[in-house]
């Protein structure tokens, strides 16, 4: 195709006409592996006579086929096309002029990305000129090639900033950054003004910096001859006073502005290099050897100055000299909590922190304009942004809270007391509604850890009358909401209030607030009743005659807005009052499928939209509101299962009111949901004990998704797909095609190369639940399930999965143990004796067969086995018979203790479940100014210790399987049940030890013969407790 033709190709794919744009595409997509084709987009791409919009259209073909071809050497799939060597070359030499040349931003961020994915692939072997090329650009006179440089310098970095091998970035930080340290510090040095060439660069690289120390920190960077240079550089950035006609007048536009950009950045790379690489005294043990040098002369060489610069930017910005865009604030708060701990960079921080929390804090946590207009234009988003933490971290005002943690926690001793009495002064002035509002938004974070601390929090509930219970009767509402959420806060802390009256007060005030016309009122007043429920009997009984109001109420709130947080309170209040709604549980679950199904529509209507968008659409669109609401929904109803498990008939109505939203989701393939579904499946028919006609199309729908989509969604799907062989076995041995479902399933998981080890324990699983509950219904594949088995017994790498395995092969010797032998024979000659060897390899092993249900099923096999006739046993086998009365008195040995260890686990996590509390505020009271090392500093270095492990086992993976895979525990599974949880080993030992002796004399002579002093008193302590359990209980 010429270039002509080909360029009005890609120009009728933005033709307004939905037909005529949807034929280009698919010519496109005909004719797109064509050779040659990647050189004629180059070719339009540099053409300055083609249409600005046709060459953008060419640019993102090329990101897309580039992003999705480029690292595939190899073509495995007839879908996979290879970028062949002269079209590779082709773009190594045109790809940096044609950034260097284009002519608009949204046609050089496309070439960025594929310049990415190339340098990613091809750096430093294919294209070991790359950094003398992007340095030959920086170096350059033209301004657009500089700009260029500093683009290709940054993709250049992206390419590589999660490689968690410090070995490619070094040699790009150590050649490339000097350049761009230069370029930035002449461009600082010119007065600033509204011309975007300087301010972008610059921006582009203070990025290109932070991009370059997300994992790791080079020597280069660490030494000074770079460290002080790019230290004055980010300094000077960050005082760089900007007049105000260099940037826009609007506050918005101003923080997009490419100068507010650059400053940012500034402001991250000192936070990252104090947060990951300069703070000894939270360096993780991992970075120790690496950093620790480093840090040391950080923190007291330029975390002072930082400190100092950035305390100097607060007071400009408090006094209103300067103004300071959202991040920036957020990067300082940041940079103020990281100072908290470490002792050196507190005692600078110490004599500030109350003119900081009264100046820089407090503003933050009042009732700004900000929040004003958003609590009016959109009150669901206003509840959204002050109650999902998850919603607003990045924020000034998440930045501020979190400081305030850090210091109320971390050095309660010197800043508690005077936190709080800056509250009290506040709310005792009696000042404006919006700074009242600042100082009991302060109480309510700090609720927590006010009722924990020993002198606080006994004047609590006098506090609360004073300032607080005034206030949930405000004129604005906005008062009464913060009022609302400090009730729910210290309720849930656990305060007491000193009367019945008084509490009864507050709970009608909360019953009031219900009503409230404001929205966000009616929220922290739903919030708040929750807890009030879980923590008081009287509240409980003053809510049960209205609970099906409050219901009705919060599952308005909920349709209103999809606001996750009011599933929680409509759990508790499921869980709470189980006999009020009971009447109404049918009516309830339909109401809440009514809401599951509209979010569910919308959340596929969202993911046929993500279907078609690029990757930087999918990064930027985060709003999953739909799904997570949708998932809250089927969780509550999840609770009303669980709470009417006791009425069959209800439970019965509602799992024909549930099955809709279930079909619904696994029908348009709602992956997000699937967890979710899969828990309601596996309760309904658990609980119910019985599979009804309506929800076999569930397991039909399980199989197809299971050999398509959801082939990897096994895990969830197992527990289902149990309960529906374990209680609808009369169903499947009726229907052929069921049985076969369920064999092709675990056949898949073993064979399939998508899926891992843990997939194929699954699917082990599967194999041993048909093995025990369709007895006499799966001869037809028994063949099979023991050749499927037996092809990965040697290749198996994990315990868990030779365990599950070999108890696939075990349960077909309990299935029908001639058959079976005769069937391993048929596999391989030999393979019986090789089974043996290996299940008693097991069995004489410690950890062998480590649970219950391990050591009753192979007890309850081996006794099968002593059952046959003489003549069934493989003459291979016949020598070593006798032994297997040896096996099972070895494994009864161990089975008391399991049981015992199985009952203590039980009462320990009954023990757990019981005392599961929220986790308690720390406060730290200690007197000293030492370094701190809190909880959160334990997490940050069990997961540096975690990631280093992982990062050892990936380099050197046979060698940490072979070091580890002994030592390999496999936990007992305390919700796994079985046909075997009600057999009798000992009975069915003595029955079996009877059947032995009197069809096989000879071999049982052999084996009780062969039998040492412990073991035959074993033997009859074992006959003892079977006669003695044998007898029917009166």
């Amino acid at each position: 195709m010429d270039l002509q033709t080909l360029s009005q190709l890609f120009a009728t794919t933005y033709n307004p006409d939905p037909n005529v744009r949807k034929a280009a595409e698919l010519e496109i997509r005909k004719i797109g592996n064509e050779e040659g084709m990647i050189a004629a987009i180059l070719r339009i791409i540099a053409a300055d006579n083609i249409d600005p919009a046709t060459r953008q259209a060419c640019t993102v073909w090329l990101k897309n086929r580039i992003h999705t071809s480029y690292s595939i050497e190899v073509s495995r799939r007839p879908d996979q096309t290879v970028i062949l060597a002269s079209e590779r070359e082709a773009l190594r030499i045109n790809i940096l002029p044609l950034l260097a040349a284009s002519p608009s931003r949204s046609i050089a961020v496309q070439l960025a990305n594929t310049l990415k994915s190339i340098v990613a692939h091809d750096f430093p072997t294919n294209w070991p000129s790359l950094v003398g090329d992007i340095k030959r650009l920086l170096v350059s006179g033209n301004i657009k090639e500089v700009h260029a440089g500093c683009v290709a310098a940054l993709e250049a970095v992206r390419a590589f900033r999660f490689r968690q091998k410090n070995d490619i970035l070094p040699t790009i930080v150590k050649e490339l950054f000097p350049t761009l340290a230069n370029i930035a510090t002449s461009m600082i040095q010119t007065q600033p003004s509204a011309s975007q060439e300087i301010p972008t660069m610059l921006h582009l690289i203070m990025k290109t910096y932070r991009t370059s120390i997300v994992i790791n920190l080079s020597q280069h960077q660490q030494n000074p001859e770079s460290l002080v240079p790019w230290g004055q550089l980010l300094f000077a950035v960050v005082n760089l006073r900007l007049p105000k006609e260099a940037v826009p007048a609007d506050e918005e536009e101003r923080e997009k502005s490419e100068w507010w950009k650059a400053k940012k950045w500034a402001f991250a790379v000192l936070g990252r290099l104090f947060h990951r690489f300069g703070n000894p005294s939270q360096l993780p043990s991992t970075l120790q050897v690496e950093y620790a040098n480093f840090a040391k002369h950080f923190v007291s060489a330029f975390a002072p100055e930082i400190l100092n610069i950035y305390l100097h930017q607060v007071q400009l910005y408090v006094s209103n000299q300067e103004w300071l865009s959202s991040k920036c604030q957020y990067q300082i708060f940041h940079f103020f909590t990281e100072c908290v701990k470490p002792k050196t960079t507190w005692a600078l921080l110490k004599p500030h922190f109350e003119t900081l929390v009264s100046t820089f804090v407090f503003p933050q946590l009042s009732f700004t304009n900000a929040k004003k207009t958003l609590w009016e234009n959109d009150p669901v988003d206003y509840v959204r942004v002050s109650v999902d933490e998850y919603e607003s971290y990045s924020t000034p005002v998440s930045a501020a809270t979190t400081f305030l943690f850090s210091l109320a926690s971390n050095r309660t001793k010197t800043t508690f007391l005077p936190i709080l009495g800056f509250i009290n002064s506040v709310l005792r002035a009696h000042g404006p509604p919006q700074q009242r509002f600042g100082a009991l938004n302060m109480t309510a974070a700090l609720g927590p850890y006010i009722m924990r601390h020993p002198d606080v929090k006994n004047n609590m509930e006098s506090f609360m009358l004073q300032f607080v219970s005034p206030e949930l009767a405000s004129p604005e509402p906005y008062l009464r909401a913060i009022a609302l959420e400090i009730l729910g806060t210290v309720t849930k802390q656990g305060l007491v209030w000193s009367s019945a009256d008084v509490l009864n007060n507050h709970f009608q005030a909360v019953a009031r607030a219900l009503d409230d016309p404001e929205f966000p009122v009616k929220v922290q007043a739903a919030l708040a009743l929750t807890e009030m429920v879980l923590a008081h009997e009287s509240v409980r009984t003053a809510v049960a005659p209205q609970v099906g109001k409050v219901i009705q109420d919060l599952l308005k709130m909920s349709d209103e807005t999809d606001l996750d947080i009011l599933n929680h309170s409509m759990e508790v209040m499921v869980d709470q009052f189980q006999t009020e709604l009971l009447p109404v549980a049918a009516m309830l679950t339909a109401r809440l499928c009514e809401s599951y199904l509209r979010l569910a529509r919308e959340s596929a209507l969202h993911d046929q939209i993500e279907d078609n968008a690029d990757l930087d659409t999918l990064l930027a669109d985060v709003d999953d509101d739909k799904t997570f609401a949708a998932m809250g929904v089927a969780k509550t109803i999840g609770t009303i299962v669980s709470s009417v498990d006791g009425s069959p008939e209800i439970l019965a109505q509602i799992q024909e009111i549930v099955i809709p939203i279930i079909v619904f989701s696994l029908s348009e393939r709602l992956l997000d949901l699937f967890d979710n579904m899969y828990e309601l499946v596996d309760s309904l028919t658990y609980k119910l004990r019985s599979i009804s006609p309506s929800m076999w199309p569930v397991f039909e729908l399980t199989y197809r998704l299971f050999k398509n989509e959801a082939v990897d969604f096994l895990e969830e799907m197992l527990p289902s797909l149990d309960n529906f062989v374990s209680y609808g076995s009369d169903v499947i041995k009726s229907r052929p095609e069921y049985t076969r479902m369920l064999v092709d399933i675990y056949t898949t998981s073993i064979t399939n190369d998508q899926l891992g080890e843990n997939d194929r324990v699954n699917g082990s699983k599967l194999a041993e639940s048909l093995l025990l509950n369709l007895r006499g219904g799966i001869d037809d594949h028994l063949q099979t399930i023991i050749g499927t088995a037996l092809n990965i017994a040697d290749d198996s790498q994990t315990s868990a999965l030779r365990l599950a395995n070999l108890e696939v092969l075990v349960n077909a010797v309990l299935y029908n143990p001639s058959a079976a032998l005769h069937m391993m024979e048929i596999f391989k000659v030999g393979m019986g004796r090789t089974f043996f060897d290996r299940w008693f390899a097991a069995i004489n092993t410690e950890k062998g067969l480590p649970r219950v249900h391990d050591k009753k099923l192979s007890i309850l096999a081996l006794c099968a086995l002593l059952e046959m006739q003489p003549e069934s046993v493989p003459e291979s086998l016949r020598e070593g018979w006798p032994g297997i009365v040896g096996g099972v008195l070895k494994i009864f040995k161990t089975l008391p203790k399991a049981i015992e260890d199985r009952k203590r686990l039980e009462v320990s996590l009954q023990e757990d479940s019981e005392s599961d509390e929220e986790e308690e505020a720390a406060l730290n009271l200690t007197e000293n100014d030492d370094d701190v090392w809190d909880e959160d500093s334990a997490y940050m270095e069990l997961l540096a210790r975690e990631g280093a492990r992982l990062r050892e086992k990936s380099e050197n993976e046979e060698e940490e399987e072979e070091s580890s895979d002994e030592d390999e525990d496999i936990p007992e599974e305390l919700g796994y049940m079985s046909p075997l949880d009600n057999v009798n080993p000992y009975v069915s030992f003595k029955q079996a030890l009877t059947a032995f002796q009197m069809q096989n004399g000879h071999s049982y002579q052999q084996a009780t013969t062969i039998l040492d002093i412990e073991q035959q008193t074993l033997l009859m302590e074992l006959m003892r407790i079977a006669e003695q359990e044998s007898v029917p209980q009166s």
